[in-house]
């Protein structure tokens, strides 16, 4: 080694390898309510324990750490909310309170991982051994994180100019609903999986767009739907079916939309550009631990929309949420 090169450190490594610890206190700062604490202004390490029912010492454990995240600033002794946990972290009050997502990371994710080493040696899922409580946890959180997505989508995909849209097979009506909110000109018809129905019938008459709404179900790897549609939603479909599974799918969309029709593919991909995004790669192992979905490389998913009358004009990647192929049909 030359008098001018230098060792690189580890700087790197051990961010990521001491990432579980910052991931529970941030989980444990939620439970406890330290962000709601801090709604309505600055609070010191003393006044933090007294409103949250801790101790000083692990008040200021929690409030330093979250600071040394971005999280909160410190000045003078005294924590305050940064503008992200103001807006998904502080309860009701949230833009969108994101505590249900958190508790699923925490109590069921975060120790599901404790069986990633199964995974990697047998390219099979662990045992979520789940009972009731534990499905509700996971559905809350699950649902929780979909309206994140959902206000993403609707922030960054535009789909002013449709007027009649089918949102197939998916797991959460919120992006047709972000879609129909902003476009007052949208109808949309929802073709569920039985079971599903009755939430979405409720979130469409909650935002108020019942009106413009049709709720029906079938089984999504098969089901062929009518109608003429100029947008398409297949939102956090791919990941849950089979290769051909998913062609099949495409082809029928393919045939209930008129040519120009605009089709939205949401979820996690590995791609090929030049560095790989670290959240879809992460939901690579998260999705396999947890029950064997998958997250497809992108190209695969490029070549069934040519396969079945899609072309691709966009990617839009939306913050903290998955990605979206933006397709045309032709």
């Amino acid at each position: 080694m030359t008098a001018t090169e230098t060792t690189p450190d580890a700087a790197r490594i051990l961010d990521i390898a001491t990432g579980y610890m910052a991931a529970q206190q941030l989980f444990q700062a939620s439970r406890i309510g330290l962000f709601a604490a801090l709604a309505d202004g600055a609070l010191d390490a003393d006044e933090l324990a007294a409103a949250t029912g801790v101790t000083p010492r692990m008040a200021r454990i929690l409030a330093d750490a979250l600071a040394a995240r971005g999280l909160l600033a410190r000045a003078d002794g005294a924590y305050r909310l940064e503008p992200d946990a103001a807006a998904y972290l502080v309860g009701e009050a949230s833009v969108i309170d994101l505590a249900p997502f958190l508790t699923f990371l925490s109590e069921i994710s975060y120790p599901h991982w404790l069986q990633f080493g199964h995974t990697v040696d047998t390219t099979t899922p662990g045992d979520l051994q789940m009972d009731d409580a534990r499905w509700a946890t996971f559905m809350a959180g699950v649902m929780t994180y979909n309206r994140l997505h959902g206000q993403e989508f609707g922030r960054h995909v535009d789909l002013s100019a449709a007027t009649n849209a089918l949102d197939f097979g998916g797991l959460s009506a919120a992006f047709a609903i972000e879609a129909m909110v902003r476009n007052p000109a949208l109808r949309t018809t929802f073709l569920y999986a039985p079971g599903f129905e009755d939430g979405v019938a409720q979130a469409v008459a909650e935002a108020g767009v019942a009106d413009r709404a049709t709720v029906e179900t079938g089984d999504t790897a098969t089901t062929g739907p009518e109608g003429q549609y100029d947008a398409v939603f297949m939102n956090h479909v791919i990941h849950r079916f089979s290769a051909d599974e998913n062609r099949g799918i495409l082809q029928r969309l393919r045939a209930a939309a008129v040519p120009g029709a605009t089709l939205t593919l949401l979820d996690f991909f590995l791609d090929d550009d030049a560095e790989q995004r670290a959240l879809d790669a992460v939901h690579a192992g998260e999705y396999l631990v947890i029950d064997g979905t998958v997250v497809y490389p992108e190209s695969e998913v490029r070549a069934w929309l040519a396969e079945t009358g899609w072309q691709v004009r966009e990617k839009v990647a939306l913050p903290a949420s998955p990605r979206v192929l933006v397709a045309t049909a032709v």
